[in-house]
């Protein structure tokens, strides 16, 4: 794996972390949490979207989903 693809997982994992932490973030709390723009949380939220870990039942809120995740 290249160096951005390794940064990116290592970034959505810690998103995922910190959401399952907080219980509901939003997108702006995010990009201002990671030092990221909001564009970027946006495709890092979207992967963990396409894979059932987060979802948004409000526009711009995130949760974590009860899919069961192994962390390592």
């Amino acid at each position: 794996m290249n160096r951005s693809t390794t940064r990116m997982l290592s970034r959505v994992k810690a998103i995922y972390l910190y959401i399952r932490e907080k219980g509901m973030v939003s997108t702006t709390d995010l990009a201002e949490e990671f030092g990221i723009t909001d564009r970027t949380v946006q495709r890092d939220l979207h992967v963990l979207q396409y894979n059932g870990l987060v979802t948004s039942p409000n526009r711009g809120q995130w949760t974590i989903t009860e899919r069961k995740v192994k962390i390592s």
